[in-house]
């Protein structure tokens, strides 16, 4: 199944193909809009040639925090997503043999271990976490028992809360307006 998230065609397939694309899409999910974080990963693999967790590593810290800088910008904040980034590509080498799907499938993680899992990477707190497991659920076809609990209200059908809804351009306009009715909410509160 192809993502439908950042309207660019390319960028898409990259994301529904390579789960560390996915990964650094939802890890550059922050201060910008979600398409622009998740056509990040198509950026940097066409800017250095490679998506590759080892290559992103080992890429000297400054020249990489300069393919982020280059127009169109990567994030709006280049250096520290561009650190991120390594940290993350770092961690999947390291802790996962540069595997990114092992985090989800090896040795047959429940959900709650995977939540686990995805927290002790770099720049993944508990919500995004949470996003990332309910986008791996409800779109890549993750099927651990209890994921939908781990994930929390984003594993809840038909909820519109995150990327993980997004399927269409009806959906990103529906997970949009909920987006925007939590932050009038907490304005108002």
């Amino acid at each position: 199944m192809t993502l439908h998230i950042t309207g660019d065609d390319a960028a898409d397939t990259l994301l529904s193909e390579d789960p560390f694309a996915l990964l650094v899409g939802m890890l550059l999910d922050q201060q910008v809009a979600m398409e622009t974080a998740f056509a990040g990963p198509a950026k940097i693999r066409d800017r250095i040639g490679t998506l590759e967790p080892k290559a992103i590593a080992d890429f000297e810290a400054d020249a990489f925090a300069e393919v982020f800088r280059t127009s169109p910008a990567v994030h709006r904040y280049p250096g520290s997503m561009a650190a991120r980034t390594q940290a993350v590509a770092e961690a999947i080498v390291s802790d996962w043999n540069g595997n990114t799907a092992s985090l989800w499938t090896d040795g047959s993680p429940d959900g709650a271990e995977i939540l686990r899992r995805l927290k002790a990477l770099p720049g993944f707190g508990e919500q995004k976490a949470r996003i990332f497991l309910a986008l791996l659920g409800k779109q890549r076809d993750l099927t651990a028992p209890g994921w939908r609990e781990a994930a929390g209200a984003y594993g809840e059908d038909g909820c519109f809360r995150s990327v993980a809804d997004i399927v269409d351009a009806e959906t990103l306009a529906r997970v949009r307006a909920t987006k925007q009715a939590v932050k009038a909410a907490a304005k108002k509160a």
